[in-house]
């Protein structure tokens, strides 16, 4: 926590009190998010403004890390309630039961998207109303209230917004928003939780993988599997991630960078990776693994699919036999976190395939494409991106 002496040596350098206080009051923040300005000034750092970044970043080295920002958005409902208006708090830790529901039988799902800063300033983010939805769906599955679109959509904004000094410069990386929703209420029975927290969270990112824009090296897993039928895979809950931990430490150990994991009924058709979709080429056929219950329906492979429709490729959801890996002419990943990823080689039973690596790539033809809109930098005829200020 900031201490007083340096929040007012912060304030003086502003060319104006006035200006400053103004600058909060409305460039960040609604008048029923935002406290009082002494609240806010309070225990809170120094807002940049519009064009300042925050300090004691490396903007040129940034990986996937956690660096706090300086504010999240919080709301709260009962079980048999609807959510309605949140607030802006000062990032930090929260506070919850030990009999949580979150806590003792994994009630919780989370989002993630970006906000993005175009060569002009201005601030985008990508599809934020698909992840709404989306939490929405993994909501009823997980009997849990959430958010409606619009709440969504708008808690976003005002987090990103509160943290706009966080958003990397043009080409530098973006601000990873994080929406979560978990039964915080207390509940020792296994039951739904009594009370639900929805809040949103963000840190400025690069790269996803350790090995920056190189070609990632994947294992097949053949013994464990990250969902089956009838589970819960295709939503984005909490559950499905730390069981992939084991195989994805096991893979790593080894050098590879990731985990291309099989169906649990045949153990032969490829799903996805421990956190983002998989796609192969072989001539102009993109194929994709279609989501049958067991695979997340990832915003950014959906973009990818349009955007590969657009360019002429013929685009399939089907079943993929491993073996199809053997001769496809590219083999790259997709995800919010991860962008999109070339593969350079995958290793199944011992045998290592390699692709060759090119700048004239496909996927990276369509990963420029999707740049370009995600930044602004030509005209979104889709209704994809969210200009904010």
């Amino acid at each position: 926590m900031i201490r007083m002496s340096d929040l007012l040596a912060s304030l003086a350098r502003s060319s104006r009190v006035a200006s400053y206080i103004s600058m909060i009051g409305v460039r960040y923040f609604t008048t029923q998010a935002a406290s009082s300005l002494q609240e806010i000034i309070k225990g809170s750092s120094y807002i940049g403004r519009d064009d300042e970044f925050a300090n004691d970043i490396d903007w040129n080295n940034l990986g996937f890390g956690l660096t706090p920002t300086d504010y999240m958005y919080i709301m709260k409902c009962g079980r048999d309630d609807e959510f309605k208006q949140g607030q802006l708090n000062r990032y930090g830790n929260i506070e919850l039961s030990p009999s949580a529901g979150v806590l003792n039988y994994g009630q919780g799902l989370f989002e993630g998207t970006k906000a993005y800063r175009g060569e002009d300033e201005r601030l985008f983010l990508f599809r934020p109303q698909q992840n709404a939805i989306r939490m929405q769906i993994g909501a009823q599955r997980m009997c849990m209230p959430s958010p409606s679109t619009e709440q969504f959509v708008d808690a976003v904004k005002k987090t990103v917004l509160a943290n706009r000094r966080w958003i990397p410069p043009p080409g530098k990386g973006s601000l990873y928003v994080r929406p979560l929703l978990i039964g915080s209420g207390p509940i020792l029975g296994l039951a739904p939780a009594t009370e639900y927290t929805f809040l949103v969270f963000a840190s400025p990112v690069g790269n996803y993988f350790k090995e920056g824009t190189a070609p990632l090296n994947l294992y097949v897993e053949d013994e464990f599997h990250r969902s089956t039928r009838g589970g819960a895979g295709d939503v984005k809950s909490i559950t499905n991630y730390s069981p992939v931990l084991k195989s994805l430490s096991r893979a790593r150990n080894r050098g590879f960078s990731d985990v291309l994991y099989l169906d649990s009924v045949h153990k032969r058709y490829i799903e996805e990776l421990s956190s983002c979709n998989v796609f192969i080429l072989k001539g102009n056929v993109l194929s994709t693994p279609a989501t049958n219950g067991t695979i997340l329906e990832g915003i950014t492979r959906n973009s990818i699919m349009e955007i590969a429709r657009d360019l002429g490729y013929q685009v399939e959801e089907r079943p993929i036999p491993v073996e199809e890996l053997l001769d496809a002419d590219e083999v790259f990943c997709t995800g919010t976190a991860v962008g999109v990823a070339p593969v350079g080689s995958i290793t199944y039973k011992g045998n290592r395939i390699e692709y060759k690596m090119s700048n004239q790539l496909v996927c990276l033809r369509l990963y420029s494409r999707l740049v370009e809109i995600q930044r602004g930098i030509i005209e979104d005829k889709k209704g994809w991106i969210i200009e904010i200020d």
